[in-house]
């Protein structure tokens, strides 16, 4: 298998990075074009309820997955990859697959840490609504993986 375009959800947590230097040594192997996905999340409900210090809330969240994103390209480029970063406003499965679709990727790489019992009861099954909706493949970077690593 050939890897030409591969997509990395970034959100800047350990194991977003962890996820994202898996997936550039990966990258680097193809020598691959890498998209660097950052997606805010917004919920409605508290931007409503906030009015006018929600807008500046927003905006400093939007400065900070900026400088997340741009903070991922430059470990992107030390990899010696040609990178690019895409910040989005959205739910991050769609934004992931429109992503995907739009560049062409042969990959996408997403990171995931445990959680306990009771917060998986409460979730969505969101790994499986992105394999439903992806038509590439998939890399799913383990929190648990590289515990021993580190």
């Amino acid at each position: 298998m050939l890897y030409e375009n591969i997509v990395l959800a970034y959100d800047g947590s350990l194991t977003g990075q962890r996820a994202l230097r898996e997936g550039a040594e990966l990258a680097a192997r193809f020598k691959a074009h890498t998209h660097l996905l950052a997606v805010i999340k917004h919920s409605t409900g508290v931007a409503i309820g906030q009015g006018f210090e929600g807008r500046s809330l927003a905006a400093a969240e939007a400065s900070h997955f900026q400088q997340t994103l741009d903070e991922g390209v430059a470990i992107l480029k030390r990899f010696g990859l040609e990178a690019s970063g895409h910040l989005v406003e959205g739910d991050p499965i769609d934004e992931i697959v429109k992503l995907a679709q739009r560049v062409h990727a042969d990959l996408v790489v997403v990171g995931h840490r445990e959680r306990g019992v009771l917060a998986r009861w409460w979730r969505t099954p969101v790994s499986m609504s992105l394999l439903d909706k992806l038509k590439c493949s998939v890399l799913i970077g383990m929190q648990d993986r590289f515990a021993a690593e580190t």
